[in-house]
């Protein structure tokens, strides 16, 4: 099968997923041609199934904004006339499902009719999608696809109680490449980071307020009065400033460490006992799974579509969104040294639930319907 995979080339859990489900649909034999404006940041290695095209933007001084959706629906023309694609599978309702219905129109008009897929991914329907601005073209969008997926049950109800959708959204959950992401040893890093053997909790996001970083180094202040301990955050985002000069009022400067982006986190995640995610709102909880992979427990907010994943008293403890209290608590019944090898071994067994060659044929199936 030819698949024409848009989606945002980004470090952002919907250019991961998109990036590498094009990657294994690849090594299953199909053929795919990612369509964005940069080359995925995950797309890093060679595979004769794999194609790249660029959407190119001209810039003219009438244009105060440069019409990216329209240049986006006019690669997918070329792509679809020129590449045959059987199948269009856009990441990320906005642009992409919009741009994807104008292409599909202008391939109609000259006797090609392609089908597309949407797959919604969280923030395009919880936080843009219910934009007024936005709001009446993701609906049009979403029922004018031919088929839509969501990446979790919670994002399904939201985007029917948020939108008039006339059609059936399957729920294909996000996966996690268990080649990549496993345990490494990396006893020397963790030495560098907790010469004293202390216990390690982790964090990764983009630092926006929905992930309620702050929470973080609020239960990671009151654990460190309990067990002797380090926080590593990885990541970047608005919020990084105003939370390091937290940390500088909470004297938390020596035993806290921000360490920017980084790709390949499994290795960090390695070393890591516990993983904190109290977002405000998660449409599955991706970084929680990658945390899982390498064997580490998760301390989260009980939102969104993270309890689908992380399951209360097995793979890790869920409290309501801000109790900081009741997190303090579970994290520290995870640490004691008789819970947390059980802990850790269970976090990889509901992580191999999300294996990628688990859900890939879920996705290959959905496509034959369609085709």
């Amino acid at each position: 099968m030819n698949i024409g995979i848009v989606c945002y080339p980004t470090f952002g859990g919907s250019g991961v997923v998109a990036t590498e489900l094009g990657k294994a649909l690849a090594q299953n034999g199909h053929k795919v041609h990612f369509i964005t404006y940069n080359q995925p940041i995950r797309l890093d290695f060679f595979n004769e199934n794999l194609f790249y095209h660029e959407v190119n933007i001209s810039s003219y001084p009438l244009f105060q904004y440069p019409p990216y959706e329209s240049a986006l629906a006019s690669k997918m023309v070329d792509v679809v006339k020129n590449s045959n694609l059987d199948l269009l599978h856009v990441h990320y309702a906005i642009p992409h499902a919009t741009s994807a219905y104008l292409a599909k129109q202008i391939l109609k008009a000259e006797g090609i009719d392609i089908p597309v897929v949407t797959t919604l991914h969280g923030t395009d329907i919880t936080v843009v999608g219910k934009d007024s601005t936005y709001k009446p073209m993701v609906q049009f969008s979403i029922n004018e696809s031919d088929g839509v997926t969501s990446v979790s049950a919670d994002l399904r109800r939201e985007t029917y109680e948020t939108f008039k959708i006339d059609k059936e959204i399957e729920v294909i959950p996000n996966f996690i490449d268990l080649k990549r992401f496993h345990k490494q040893e990396r006893d020397h890093f963790k030495k560098f980071i907790c010469p004293e053997g202390e216990m390690l909790l982790m964090h990764t996001s983009n630092f926006r307020k929905v992930k309620r970083v702050g929470d973080i180094i609020r239960v990671f202040h009151k654990v460190r009065q309990e067990v002797p301990s380090k926080l590593l955050l990885i990541g970047d985002g608005p919020e990084r400033q105003e939370m390091e000069q937290l940390c500088r009022e909470l004297k938390l400067c020596e035993d806290i460490r921000f360490i920017g982006k980084l790709d390949a986190v499994e290795e960090v995640l390695s070393v890591a006992d516990v993983f904190l995610m109290p977002s405000e709102k998660e449409s599955f909880g991706l970084a929680a799974l990658e945390a899982m992979a390498c064997e580490v427990p998760v301390i989260s907010s009980n939102t969104g579509g993270i309890p689908e994943l992380n399951v209360h008293g097995v793979t890790g403890f869920l409290s309501e969104v801000g109790d900081i209290d009741d997190m303090v608590k579970n994290t520290l019944f995870v640490l004691k040294p008789e819970n947390l090898p059980t802990f850790k071994a269970n976090a990889l067994a509901r992580a191999k639930e999300f294996d990628i060659q688990q859900i890939v044929p879920q996705y290959e199936a959905f496509y034959r319907t369609l085709c």
